[in-house]
């Protein structure tokens, strides 16, 4: 236990970087003078805490740091969830245009179907890695023009404070596991046989008018979400 509350704040500190080698099973029990025994249960018990990952053959590796996105307790958006937690986010905008509601839309969105749309594809990356695909839509008489916009690297929910003055007020969510097509994992970098977290949300006004309905993909193994419970 001391062992493993050595490297865990060494970890946690900073000492020791997302992805750097820890010293050999040899050198940590030269240096901290314990057995080869302690020093393979230190490291299991940080693999199970996930704040390291062993490579066969290779040696014991910082893992990368999990986000942590606060899922029920904020309606911001999870771009600004993550900027506040100090991380570097980019977006890319994969797909922008105008549409006709589907009927997925015209009943999630409570308008008419066929009614114009404009649909967003967005990757997000932190810190250069690619975390979630997002597919949403919004009624295009709530937000005229914004298939033309530039949202590069923007917060959606930002933009559409500062440009058309709507503010979420509520919003359901549903959490479930999945799997990615072949395209949307190679998006996201995985395989397609990496489990992933799929998110649908639909978000209305203080007025009860629904103005955005998406669904997202988060890699698992990137992020994880925090539930309060009050």
């Amino acid at each position: 236990m001391q062992l493993m509350r050595a490297l865990r704040d060494d970890i946690e500190g900073g000492r020791l970087g997302p992805d750097e080698s820890l010293p050999s099973e040899s050198e940590l029990g030269a240096t901290y003078g314990v057995s080869r025994t302690v020093v393979r249960e230190a490291l299991r018990e940080l693999v199970a805490q996930r704040l390291v990952y062993a490579i066969k053959g290779k040696g014991t590796f910082v893992a990368p740091r999990e986000g942590m996105v606060s899922f029920v307790g904020s309606i911001a958006g999870s771009a600004d969830d993550l900027r506040h937690s100090g991380r570097r986010v980019t977006t890319r905008i994969l797909d922008q245009e105008q549409g006709s509601a589907d009927d997925r839309e015209s009943s999630a969105l409570e308008i008419p179907f066929g009614s114009p749309v404009v649909r967003l594809t967005r990757l997000r990356l932190v810190d250069g890695v690619p975390w979630m695909l997002t597919r949403a839509s919004l009624p295009s008489g709530l937000v005229p023009g914004l298939e033309h916009a530039s949202l590069e690297n923007k917060s959606l929910y930002d933009v559409l404070r500062r440009e058309y003055s709507l503010e979420a007020a509520n919003a359901d969510r549903w959490l479930q596991a999945t799997f990615a097509p072949p395209h949307d994992a190679r998006l996201l970098g995985v395989d397609a046989h990496t489990p992933l977290l799929r998110i649908e949300s639909v978000s209305w006004l203080a007025d009860g008018r629904r103005f955005e309905v998406y669904s997202a993909l988060h890699r698992s193994d990137q992020i994880r979400f925090y539930i309060g419970i009050r």
